[in-house]
């Protein structure tokens, strides 16, 4: 689930890509629909009925009907701040799961990357030495 909580710029800039996805392909439709959710937190499927379209009209719809709210700019810069503390302290903790797991050997290490360069470089070297 994505916000319900909207600043009136983050509502206009919506309703416009919602018009741009109306008239648009399936491919600039599906880009479309992945800026919403990752510029704006705003999946579809939350506000409308399965399998019916949703464009401007229904964003509008969704507003009266309270299932999105329209908070001034301050409010929502306070409300991703906090999101995003949140998802630095999650991680934190994820990783900090992941380091306890592998030194109770619950779980293997990740293998270092290998730089195919480098290791190609070594190989040719070893080849024209031999």
């Amino acid at each position: 689930m994505g916000r319900n909580k909207y600043s009136q710029q983050e509502i206009g800039q919506i309703a416009k890509l919602l018009r741009m996805k109306c008239k648009a392909n399936r491919l600039k439709q599906k880009e479309i629909r992945h800026e919403l959710r990752t510029e704006f937190e705003f999946n579809i499927s939350d506000f409308n009925e399965q399998g019916k379209p949703f464009g401007p009209d229904e964003l509008y719809a969704a507003i009266d009907r309270r299932a999105i709210q329209i908070l001034d700019d301050a409010t929502i810069a306070d409300m991703k701040a906090k999101r995003e503390r949140d998802r630095m302290r999650d991680a934190e903790a994820a990783e900090a799961a992941r380091q306890q797991a592998i030194a109770n050997g619950e779980l293997q290490p990740e293998p270092e990357t290998t730089d195919w360069q480098q290791a190609m470089k070594e190989w040719n070297e070893y080849y024209d030495n031999a």
